[in-house]
């Protein structure tokens, strides 16, 4: 017997009928998820042959999707560690033996 053919049906569900449309305003969790939900089901073989191009460019989408997420993410952690940094107090080697001997 064949097999179901739910990844016809998952792509046509919710907001991953349109994968360009929905990739863009999914979370990188949400991604994430969908990315290992099309994978399972091709490993799977719950894939109709007539889905499965779909699906592999709304997978590819994803990983773009994640990749930008991820590079973007990068960018901000970077930029708010060299604004931190600007802001913390210069200490000298002076100020670090003036705490050590108050500790004795």
């Amino acid at each position: 017997m064949a097999k179901p053919k739910r990844g016809t049906k998952e792509l046509s569900d919710g907001d991953t009928a349109s994968p360009q449309r929905a990739t863009k305003e999914v979370s990188y969790g949400e991604a994430s998820s969908r990315l290992e939900e099309i994978l399972q089901n091709i490993e799977e073989g719950q894939v109709d042959i007539d889905a499965l191009s779909a699906l592999v460019k709304e997978a590819a989408d994803l990983v773009t999707l994640c990749r930008q997420k991820i590079h973007a993410a990068e960018i901000q952690v970077q930029t708010i560690t060299e604004q931190l940094e600007r802001e913390a107090p210069v200490t000298t080697d002076a100020d670090d033996d003036e705490d050590d001997e108050d500790d004795e």
